[in-house]
């Protein structure tokens, strides 16, 4: 204390207390830290992120678009942005540069239209929001993309902020983000960053293979337009014909299949096998019924089972889809016509329970905080006993659903009706599941001689069970990924209701099961990151209203006349004495 005491007595003290301010601002600028207190860890990194961040090469150079004069629950989403890209630069450096820009400010309509279709081309979505110019001026219409777009190495990716959530039509004013909906968009923003900055950086991109043989969908079909442009963008896409190849190539990461509508022969079954047990790994998108909604034009449909004679291998693999259709009060809508005026057919949108909503069956990383996934015809799945596989729900139905039998009639005139509350008693019926684990083959006693002999033509050995752990992923909706074709736009995005311009998070499904089956360096546990959404009790906020703003207005004023009637009382006493 004399120490202090004398410095302060000479003339000293300022110089060195200018030194240890600039010493203490350099190394507050130099080296940063936090604690996050937060029960969720929100503010802190995953450890596949950090690592990506910290072996980066070269700048990435980050521009969000989410800025200026903007709703307040963008502004929300804007400033958790924000945060989050400082924390990427506390861990990458100066190799990581961030801005936020207004598109197209400042430029002429023209331009800003070029602008506006550059980032359209790119994968973001616009949205309209009203906005008010000037104070008495009323308000006008404005495009807002709330997305952000990433450059490394000559190379661009765009991430959508609100991407995986259900998102309507970009021309309703109205549409506006609830708090869960912004809740569940700030859980994924880590990710969606850390994952763009991955596919930009990384050396080695994974092949995926687009199989067909079976009566899957040709590439060239507008109904799998989205599957191949979704896949083209994030790995290497190649077509392989299961029925023609004498074996599946293990450098093929993940082999998708989709809506195959013929048998599958013993020696199809035995290829996809083998390239399981060689650490390959699967992605079915099944429709074991024949159910088109096409052929309800005529009001009804009768559906049956295709007998696709792939359940055996299924069902070694740990589930077995069933031959009958979900139900589900948590539905999409379709036109329907109820009648005529004026001899002009009259159409309404009402709720149809063969599409259903499938949420999260489980908190996984492929599902986590993922909005609706839309659904069509869709199959339950049960799965069954299989040593050494660990089986996880992807997608369910809701708490309100059931499962039809089949064969079953199908008609429209149902929707005119109202259902029976009781009919729908099921819950949480399995649409999706993750098997992992190492497999054990189907052939492991019965592969015939001529299989044997093929493998041993090509230098290959017979695999009776997996060298080492590997996924399938099972889901029984092959609608789920086959996009709808609008006569004006043509093919939509996949998940759009090309009626209602309503797009649910199929894509982003589709997208997060082939990348848990790819990257074998994926950085999903980025996703798995809880945000709980704490919400203040609406009733005792309103019938505490007026104590509260009591508390809030008069305490204040009373603790400080308290204090200085006491202040005044002490040094009266005081001086008294």
């Amino acid at each position: 204390m004399k120490f202090i005491n004398k410095i302060i007595s000479t003339k000293i003290w300022l110089p060195l207390a200018i030194v240890l301010l600039i010493t203490l601002n350099w190394l507050g600028s130099k080296y940063h830290t936090r604690i996050d207190l937060t029960d969720e860890k929100r503010f802190t990194l995953s450890h596949s992120t950090e690592s990506i961040l910290k072996n980066l090469d070269s700048t990435v150079d980050i521009t969000v678009l989410l800025t200026g004069d903007i709703k307040s629950e963008f502004k929300k989403l804007s400033t958790t942005t924000k945060e989050l890209l400082e924390n990427f630069k506390d861990q990458g450096g100066n190799k990581i540069q961030y801005k936020f820009e207004l598109p197209g400010e400042g430029l002429n309509d023209s331009l800003k239209a070029n602008v506006f279709d550059s980032l359209v081309s790119l994968g973001l979505r616009p949205t309209n929001q009203q906005v008010q110019v000037k104070e008495g001026e009323g308000k006008n219409q404005r495009q807002i993309f709330p997305g952000a777009v990433i450059r490394y190495g000559g190379r661009t990716i765009a991430i959508d902020l609100l991407q995986g959530q259900v998102q309507k039509n970009v021309f309703n004013s109205d549409d506006v983000l609830d708090k869960q909906t912004l809740n569940s968009a700030e859980a994924l923003l880590e990710y969606k960053f850390a994952n763009a900055i991955q596919k930009l950086t990384q050396k080695e991109v994974p092949v995926v293979a687009y199989a067909y043989g079976n009566g899957e969908p040709p590439y060239n079909f507008l109904p799998v337009n989205d599957v191949f442009e979704t896949l083209g963008k994030n790995f290497i896409v190649d077509t392989v014909n299961v029925r023609s190849q004498p074996f599946l190539k293990p450098e093929y990461s993940t082999i998708v299949i989709v809506k195959p509508t013929e048998k599958f022969s013993d020696d199809d079954k035995f290829k996809l096998d083998q390239y399981v047990m060689n650490g390959g790994c699967l992605l079915f998108f099944m429709d074991v019924l024949y159910a088109e909604r096409d052929s309800l034009q005529n009001g009804e449909l009768i559906t049956y089972s295709r007998d696709l004679n792939i359940n055996d291998l299924l069902f070694k693999y740990g589930v077995r889809i069933n031959t009958d259709l979900i139900a589900d009060k948590h539905c999409d809508k379709i036109p329907v016509e109820v009648g005529s005026v004026g001899g002009q057919s009259q159409k309404q949108l009402l709720p149809w329970p063969y599409a259903p909503l499938l949420q999260p069956g489980s908190d996984n990383a492929i599902v986590k905080n993922e909005a609706d996934v839309l659904g069509q015809f869709a199959n339950s799945i049960d799965t069954v006993e299989a040593t050494g596989i660990t089986k996880t729900i992807l997608l369910s139905s809701s708490t309100n659903a059931y499962t039809l039998p089949t064969p079953a009639r199908i008609e429209l005139n149902s929707l005119k009706t109202i259902e029976d509350i009781t009919r729908f008693n099921r819950k949480n019926i399995p649409v999706a599941v993750l098997l992992e684990g190492k497999f054990k083959s189907m052939y492991a006693n019965r592969a015939s001689q001529a299989q044997l002999d093929t493998l041993k033509n090509y230098n290959l050995t017979f695999a009776k069970e997996s060298n080492a752990p590997g996924k399938v992923i099972v889901v029984a909706d092959a609608d789920i990924v086959l996009n709808q074709v609008s006569e004006t736009v043509g093919p939509l995005p996949m998940g759009t209701n090309k009626f209602t311009k309503i797009q649910y998070a199929n894509k982003d499904f589709f997208l997060n099961c082939t990348e848990y089956l790819a990257n074998k360096n994926n950085i999903l546990d980025a996703r798995a990151k809880d945000y709980t959404l704490r919400l203040l009790d609406v009733q005792n906020t309103q019938a505490q209203r007026s104590l509260w703003q009591m508390v809030n207005i008069a305490a204040p004023i009373l603790l400080v006349c308290l204090f200085g009637f006491g202040y005044q009382w002490w040094r009266k006493r005081k001086y008294t004495k």
